[in-house]
């Protein structure tokens, strides 16, 4: 039986920094974030929050949302972050601990694609017969590696955390293509250190993310709209199909580049970022409940997702959803 999404929960710290929060401390102001990336505000984890227990959050919500039930068959857990709490143990393990689960457990390093990335994984290995439900979560802290003397990136990012569970689901649903894609020669333009002081190239890495706006735009708009329609084709549908489409939530010019070249309606397109910034692998997750507690969704959608991110990497995917989830 192909594997789809069974249910879904979600975080966002109660701290909130708007766009004139930033201009008390750096030169900028609301309307030029806004011009530039649609941004409005984000929510930042306190001090003694972190990826851990934005990710906890997540899964509390998914079960008040869906029962206890939801995590009944969860036989691993992986957890998509770019800001773990430690190497190790992996924040994955903690979770399968805080909620008493006979599971494996993983964490995923793999940019801003991290949670489709992980989706990827999940849908395989259920797909196999190696997992019967393996819970999927995107949770960050960006808050705590951004510089925020950096007005290039001290505006785009905020902190938050998404869970699903990934399981069987009857013929005709679930996903239904998978585009995965990296290329490191442009591993340049977004990095962050963690052992080494430089790439294999020599660019110098500090412990603050650092970001090429201007290269990564341009990759962003190139493979939001490749590997959408690579994802479109996979799943033997045309652009008319797509009922909704649930891009990372990155910039908003970005995703208008996208929604012309699929042809789509502002309606059919689910964006959040203005409330939340730049969450990195939670911004789908967050994205979506926000779509499913709106009745965007209804059953037999297909929902086209896509991210991009660090490393560099890339991600779309094609779901048609499931009414019955639990």
């Amino acid at each position: 039986m192909p594997a789809g999404l069974l249910a879904l929960g979600t975080y966002v710290p109660e701290k909130v920094l708007t766009n004139e929060d930033l201009a008390s401390f750096l030169d900028t102001s609301d309307e030029w974030i806004t011009t530039r990336t649609g941004i409005k505000e984000r929510r930042i984890a306190e001090k003694n929050e972190y990826a851990y227990d934005l990710a906890v959050k997540a899964v509390e919500d998914l079960l008040h949302r869906h029962g206890e039930e939801a995590l009944a068959e969860v036989d691993q857990v992986v957890v998509a972050t770019n800001a773990p709490d430690a190497y190790f143990p992996n924040t994955a393990a903690l979770i399968q601990h805080r909620f008493g689960l006979k599971a494996a457990a993983y964490d995923l390093l793999a940019g801003c694609p991290g949670w489709l990335y992980a989706l990827a994984q999940a849908a395989g290995q259920v797909e196999a017969g190696i997992a019967r439900r393996v819970l999927v979560i995107g949770a960050e802290v960006l808050s705590k590696i951004t510089d925020w003397r950096d007005r290039s990136t001290a505006v785009l990012f905020g902190d938050g955390a998404g869970a699903a569970v990934v399981g069987q689901v009857p013929e005709g649903y679930g996903f239904r293509s998978f585009v995965l894609g990296a290329d490191g020669s442009g591993g340049s333009a977004l990095h962050l250190a963690a052992l080494a002081h430089s790439l294999p190239d020599g660019t110098r890495m500090g412990h603050k993310i650092y970001m090429n706006g201007r290269e990564v735009f341009k990759f962003a708009v190139r493979v939001m709209d490749t590997a959408t329609l690579e994802a479109i084709e996979k799943a033997g549908l045309e652009k008319r199909d797509i009922r909704l489409f649930v891009p990372h939530q990155a910039n908003l010019r970005i995703i208008d580049a996208a929604r012309e070249r699929l042809g789509l309606d502002w309606e059919q397109v689910v964006v959040n970022l203005h409330k939340y910034g730049n969450t990195s692998t939670a911004s789908i997750p967050l994205a979506l409940k926000e779509a499913l507690d709106r009745g965007l969704v209804k059953d037999g959608d297909h929902l086209l997702f896509v991210s991009f991110g660090a490393g560099l990497t890339w991600a779309a995917a094609v779901h048609t959803w499931y009414g019955g989830a639990a």
